[in-house]
């Protein structure tokens, strides 16, 4: 990394009706170096993001490229500049093949340009492939490859038109570990060609890891600026949410009743060979496992949108035979799936159209839907859940990633959810509404509810469980109670280094 600006944003700002996104924020950011955006969500990262991308246009303010001021921005003056962005919901098309998707309107032609050169294409994208350390066939098709696959064939896309500047939101939010340090190699060589990364996440020990600087965004407006050097992760925090998250995982210590759930030799086809644990009233109790493990499969077999060869499944003592999620959301389990935008909700319908989703029945008078009790409801947990959303009516898909997962949250407890799946609760979600989803779990646990929590985040699963089942390879390999917990001991059940003897009596 050079001294060399690249890139200076200066006193940006947006309006949109009823709300100003950006107010007088500066990012500036040098040639060669991995740039943090850090803020909450709605913070404004995106809305700036966007104007950088000439998808929206600013209201006030000024950007410079190497120095040179840009008056009017749009997103092919923006790709010209050297300006491209990778998005979590890549741009790729899945049924064209890589070299198709690199090239996209962008293709080597021949004949005076009159035809495309495709072996030119698929020469160039095999270049620009081996420079994102992927080796692949550039003949094959998108959706044949890997999601971490796909987003180096976007890094590929941006280099084939010479960026400069490459923004990456929430990059590593699909990847395994593997895969994480895969994308960072990348990232370092990158930076040593010259090429300028903007870093976009809510994992703070992947700042760390991997960026130069950080700007902090608050409410639409920059609070600050440092080197990573400069801060460790509670500095990162207090700048972020402008208070200090002292207990950030908020323990509530409810009363642990009678076994609520019982899982007995579950076996399916692809994965699971004879998973068995206990969920009792009041409790959370974790699922850890590394990528792989069989811990989503596990939860979807549960609930029944998986089908399972063999084992049993007992709530408050009855066997929910041929399970299906019918059964089950009737027997008062629910789940939360790691995929809330994909699987959770219904995005394009609104707040309150999704809480009631999975209790229909209660709304039903004479074949018709009583809207007047089903908006009521809708309302009762927008309030209980403490929902940020203008109204029951806003389309879900305009709320943050923390208020969405508190509205699937509230979908389940208005079908009164007495057994509750949780797949990674805060994927994706900022610190502060981190703690915020915490402290509903605590709340549900005080009021009887059991909750089964899968996470990859052990932190989070030491800070709010009160006991945790290791998975490894499809099978319960260890059982901790709080006591004992220790991301070593997590660890070595996850890699099979240890045996059974964590004291799962119920184990195979």
């Amino acid at each position: 990394m050079n001294g060399e600006t690249i890139l200076k944003m200066e006193d940006i700002s947006k309006q949109f009706p009823g709300v100003k996104a950006l107010d007088g924020v500066c990012l500036e950011v040098r040639k060669g170096e991995v740039h943090a955006l850090l803020g909450e969500n709605g913070a404004g990262k995106s809305t700036l993001l966007k104007i950088l991308a000439g998808v929206y246009t600013r209201d006030s303010g000024r950007i410079f490229i190497d120095g040179h001021e840009v008056r009017q921005l749009d997103p092919q003056k923006a790709e010209a500049l050297g300006i491209a962005v990778i998005y979590q919901e890549f741009s790729t098309l899945p049924q064209l093949s890589v070299a198709e998707n690199i090239f996209l309107a962008n293709q080597p032609l021949r004949r005076g340009g009159l035809a495309i050169d495709w072996k030119a294409c698929r020469r160039k994208s095999s270049e620009l492939l081996r420079r994102v350390g992927l080796d692949i066939d550039p003949n094959t098709l998108i959706c044949d490859l890997k999601i971490a696959q796909q987003q180096m064939v976007e890094i590929a896309k941006a280099l084939s038109k010479n960026a400069r500047i490459i923004v990456m939101d929430e990059p590593t939010a699909p990847l395994t570990q593997r895969e994480i340090e895969n994308l960072f190699s990348v990232i370092r060589e990158l930076k040593a060609q010259g090429v300028s990364v903007i870093y976009v996440s809510h994992r703070l020990v992947e700042i760390k890891q991997i960026c130069d600087r950080i700007t902090f965004l608050r409410d639409g407006r920059q609070v600050g600026q440092a080197s990573v050097d400069e801060v460790d992760m509670r500095d990162m925090i207090r700048m972020m949410v402008g208070r200090e998250l002292s207990d950030m995982y908020p323990k509530v210590h409810a009363r642990i009743g009678d076994e609520l759930l019982r899982v007995e030799k579950i076996v399916t086809a692809e994965k699971l060979k004879g998973v068995s644990f206990i969920l009792r009233k009041g409790e959370i109790l974790g699922i850890a496992g590394l990528v792989g493990a069989g811990r989503t499969e596990l939860a979807r077999a549960v609930f029944g949108a998986d089908p399972i060869l063999s084992g049993k499944v007992y709530l408050e003592g009855r066997q929910l035979k041929k399970s299906s999620v019918r059964k089950s959301i009737t027997a008062g389990m629910g789940l939360v799936p790691e995929d809330r935008k994909r699987q959770g909700l219904v995005l394009m319908m609104n707040v309150g159209h999704n809480i009631t989703l999975a209790s229909l029945k209660k709304y039903r008078s004479f074949g018709k839907l009583c809207l007047k009790k089903e908006n009521q409801s809708a309302v009762h947990f927008v309030d209980k859940l403490r929902i940020a959303t203008p109204s029951i009516l806003q389309e879900t898909s305009n709320l943050s990633g923390g208020n969405q997962q508190k509205v699937v949250l509230s979908k389940w407890l208005c079908a009164n959810c007495k057994a509750l799946i949780i797949d990674e609760p805060t994927r994706g979600i900022d610190v502060g509404a981190k703690k915020e989803i915490y402290e509903l779990m605590g709340e549900l646990v005080s009021e009887g509810i059991g909750i089964v929590m899968i996470s990859s985040e052990l932190p989070e699963l030491i800070g709010i469980c009160d006991r945790i089942v290791v998975m490894h390879e499809g099978r319960i390999t260890g059982e901790l109670d709080r006591s004992i917990f220790s991301e070593e001991r997590i660890m070595a059940y996850a890699t099979g280094q240890a045996g059974t003897e964590g004291g799962n009596q119920y184990a195979c």
